[in-house]
């Protein structure tokens, strides 16, 4: 979904972000940036604690290793929809073909 935003989605590593200060990237999570996909996510009950554990964690995106974005995936919940298709996807892409690379019909 957030590929298709328009202002584009910042890559939050980047020195344009990382060189906001906390305190700005605070306030942004809090109140959203205005006719973006960035919402608000302070709702006056927020938990300040949560807000400040975001603003480290976006610190930490440049030195992310690819062993931590693996972690991380193996951790994002999946909806039973995407379960199957993620399925659906690998029982695709295993099965065998033909002497061209053409996948064998199927044997109904």
């Amino acid at each position: 979904m957030g590929q298709k935003l328009y202002p584009r989605v910042p890559d939050m590593r980047l020195a344009q972000t990382q060189n906001l200060s906390d305190g700005e990237i605070y306030y942004i999570i809090e109140n959203g940036v205005r006719f973006t996909g960035m919402p608000a996510w302070g709702t006056g009950g927020t938990n300040d604690h949560d807000t400040w554990h975001l603003v480290l964690f976006i610190r930490h995106l440049p030195k992310l290793t690819d062993e931590d974005l693996q972690d991380m995936k193996g951790m994002n919940p999946r909806s039973p929809a995407e379960m199957k298709e993620e399925e659906m996807e690998n029982e695709f892409l295993n099965e065998p073909s033909d002497a061209h690379g053409r996948p064998n019909p199927h044997s109904h």
